[in-house]
């Protein structure tokens, strides 16, 4: 992160946060309304941090995954803020910087333990997105996930964790445990006892962290800066609307035409 480098981070993946690099962020859980407060949260945010909002260098997006009403808003945000003051716009999930956060809360682990994180968000619906992050360290802090991004019912995801545990510890010949981490790690904590290797279960987002969490989630995000690719929502699960199949015709009949 550049020394003149000023980055407002919009994030609705759970409730929404809000937050100049540096300062505490504004946060909301409830999300009924959460969304309404998002545009005050955001103008609050710059001017407790004394800035305007055109000081702002680079703004840094939540794409989720996560439910589409809430996560399009601060997309939508994010988008229309950039284009106005000619920010840089950069997405980050909110997945992988689980695992990063888990790595600093965890420590240091004896040479033949592996920590692996489930990261998680709640999906509703009965379900979690989730992602399975291999072993973070300082010399591959962004490893290929063991599960990529998805979304399931927590049984479904406690089968598919043990089979990647098994099949990591028969590679590595290392022991593993592995850290539930996110927004809806409590809420399904008695299935998630499922996985044969569970460590902690830790029902907090990185944004949770205050302002030591905004550095986190911006960390990477910062670092592929110069990738461009799309800030586009990841929502993982179907829409519920789908478009309705053609009227059938009436045998014999033609349709209905227009009268004068």
């Amino acid at each position: 992160m550049g020394a003149n480098e000023t980055m407002l981070v919009i994030d609705t993946s759970y409730g929404s946060t809000v937050g100049i690099t540096g300062h505490e962020p504004l946060t909301e859980t409830d999300s009924r309304t959460h969304v309404e407060k998002l545009q005050v949260n955001i103008a609050t945010a710059v001017q407790q941090a004394k800035l305007t909002p055109n000081n702002i260098t680079t703004i840094v997006a939540g794409i989720g995954p996560a439910p589409f009403t809430g996560l399009r808003a601060g997309i939508v945000a994010a988008k229309a803020l950039a284009f106005a003051t000619g920010a840089k716009l950069v997405g980050q999930d909110i997945l992988a910087p689980q695992a990063w956060w888990n790595a600093e809360r965890r420590g240091e682990t004896d040479a033949d333990t592996r920590v692996l994180t489930l990261a998680v968000n709640d999906a509703r619906r009965k379900q979690l997105y989730f992602e399975l992050c291999a072993p973070v360290s300082g010399e591959n802090p962004d490893p290929e996930p063991l599960i990529a991004m998805d979304i399931d019912y927590p049984a479904g995801i406690v089968t598919r964790v043990n089979e990647a545990v098994n099949a990591y510890e028969a590679s590595t010949g290392k022991r593993v445990l592995v850290d539930v981490v996110g927004h809806g790690a409590a809420k399904y904590a008695s299935v998630l006892q499922g996985i044969d290797s569970l460590g902690d279960v830790v029902d907090e987002s990185v944004l949770d962290q205050g302002a030591h969490g905004l550095d986190i989630f911006t960390r990477r995000a910062v670092a592929r800066v110069a990738d461009d690719t799309p800030v586009e929502p990841l929502y993982l699960r179907r829409p519920d609307a789908e478009v309705p199949n053609p009227l059938k015709h009436v045998l014999g009949h033609g349709g209905a035409k227009a009268t004068r």
